[in-house]
């Protein structure tokens, strides 16, 4: 049986395949399979996860499971969060207020009201702390500083630009969206701005256009250098 092929059914409480039910059982919760082929589920035991052929990867029970990323998925312990990996071991031995989802081999998680970056091994990445920070992509993040502002960091921790903003979005395409005190726009990888105007809300460029909304609500289609394109 391919995993990749297992469906959730329409109620969350059971897996399909071919459109059939599997297993044989319902759950009280069930959650898509992941990467090497393992779902978290919930029944009257509590939470854990299962293989692709339906039996449990281990007999520990949680308070809450989540999916494998990276081969490591997050789980909640009482108010405890870590990360198991994909044998049902113990990550590392840190446990934290909450945790994300590893991507590109790294993670964020709060330690009370800090956010920062773990590795694999549940060590930290750099040494600052953050109000917030969100998922590496391409090598970059999102945090929000002390000081209230937004601004991207690499895998050092390290600022990648001198730019600051009232809110940010990663790299999409070389691109990002970020909100200044005049509106939202893109920027490039200097957190230059790569066009005047300044919108409501925008989207991230898709195959060279976004979509963006005006400060009289009207939505537009814009390309990289800021044209307007057409009124949707």
């Amino acid at each position: 049986m391919n995993w990749q092929e297992i469906k959730v059914s329409a109620d969350n409480t059971h897996f399909l395949y071919d459109g059939k039910q599997i297993f044989g059982r319902q759950f009280f919760e069930v959650l898509k399979f992941h990467s090497p082929g393992l779902a978290p589920v919930q029944d009257e035991t509590g939470s854990y996860h299962i293989e692709s052929n339906g039996k449990e990867l281990y007999t520990d029970r949680f308070t809450r499971t989540f999916g494998f990323y990276c081969n490591r998925a997050a789980v909640v312990q009482a108010e405890e969060w870590f990360h198991i990996t994909d044998i049902g071991e113990r990550a590392y031995t840190n446990s934290y207020s909450w945790t994300g989802n590893f991507q590109e081999n790294l993670c964020p998680v709060r330690d009370n009201n800090n956010y920062f970056h773990i590795d694999l091994e549940g060590k930290r990445i750099y040494t600052d702390t953050f109000i917030y920070c969100g998922d590496f992509k391409d090598g970059i993040a999102c945090v929000k500083t002390y000081d209230s502002f937004y601004k991207h960091i690499d895998t050092k921790g390290n600022f990648i630009n001198d730019k600051s903003f009232l809110d940010l979005g990663i790299f999409h395409k070389n691109f990002a969206t970020a909100k200044d005190k005049d509106g939202w726009h893109h920027i490039d990888k200097q957190g230059k701005e790569i066009y005047k105007d300044r919108y409501l809300t925008i989207e991230p460029f898709y195959n060279g256009f976004a979509l963006v909304t005006q400060f009289d609500n009207r939505r537009i289609i814009i390309d990289e250098s800021g044209n307007k394109i057409l009124s949707v």
